[in-house]
């Protein structure tokens, strides 16, 4: 499986941005997919996960601000992110996990700057 992330970028605080990420080279119905985030210094931490029957689970941190969801016809997974704040400054990283091998593979990252 291939993931390719897109929509990081610079946003001033309270703004918004949706990540995106397409999946490529299996089956995408049959993964969990999950976004997690590494700011500098700090340790990965999961931000979102979806099943792929799409029920969802988030860091209390982005409870509220962030959404996840995804589009199997399109293989990708998406991340709304409303509400930014300069803590969400970050390299978001797509994850997926298949149901049954528990196989997970990682996208290359999109980095997310919150200017304040």
């Amino acid at each position: 499986v291939q993931l390719v992330e897109s929509g990081g970028g610079l946003v001033q605080f309270g703004g918004s941005l949706r990540l995106s990420c397409a999946a490529s080279g299996s089956i995408f119905s049959i993964y969990a997919m999950g976004w997690y985030r590494q700011a500098p210094g700090k340790q990965r931490e999961l931000v979102a996960r979806i099943t792929s029957g799409g029920s969802t689970n988030y860091a209390d941190s982005v409870k509220g601000r962030f959404t996840i969801s995804r589009d199997n016809s399109k293989n990708t997974v998406y991340l709304q992110m409303n509400s930014l704040k300069s803590e969400d400054t970050a390299v978001y990283y797509c994850n997926a996990v298949h149901i049954l091998t528990t196989t997970t593979y990682w996208g290359q990252g999109t980095q997310v700057t919150v200017s304040s």
